[in-house]
């Protein structure tokens, strides 16, 4: 188990970093036109809004159950796996929000439409960081 939640800690603050440095790629990689297609723009809006809920699905059904399992049973290899692969579908899912912000700065778009698919992408991979499941006792 402290192995697995090494891995993730390593995973989620490479990723961190990678999204940091689409940021500044995206600043250094200006593009000679400005402005983007009206119809990519509106289509990452819905993608974002989508894996913003795949994101809380896949923690709900995975991570959440699986959490709830290793906390009563610590060896259990399938609920271990099941929790890994929970938090590493959620990194990869807040990494490709960081993705759209930066192909939309190569597409043409200013920083204002890049933030926030960095910002949530962000923001959503440094609060979802991985801890040890513990038991849960009820007063």
């Amino acid at each position: 188990m402290t192995r697995a939640l090494g891995m993730l800690r390593s995973i989620q603050w490479a990723m961190l970093g990678s999204i940091l440095l689409y940021g500044v790629l995206g600043q250094l990689a200006r593009p000679l036109n400005q402005g983007v297609d009206p119809g990519l723009s509106y289509l990452f809006a819905t993608l974002g809004v989508a894996i913003v809920g795949i994101i809380f699905v896949i923690r709900r059904t995975l991570v959440f159950r699986a959490e709830a399992s290793l906390a009563n049973e610590p060896d259990d290899s399938l609920s271990l796996s099941q929790w890994r692969t929970g938090y590493i579908a959620t990194y990869a899912l807040c990494e490709a929000l960081g993705l759209f912000g930066l192909i939309l700065q190569f597409m043409g778009g200013g920083l204002q439409a890049s933030v926030p698919y960095y910002l949530s992408g962000f923001v959503l991979l440094f609060f979802f960081r991985p801890h040890q499941p513990e038991a849960q006792t009820s007063a």
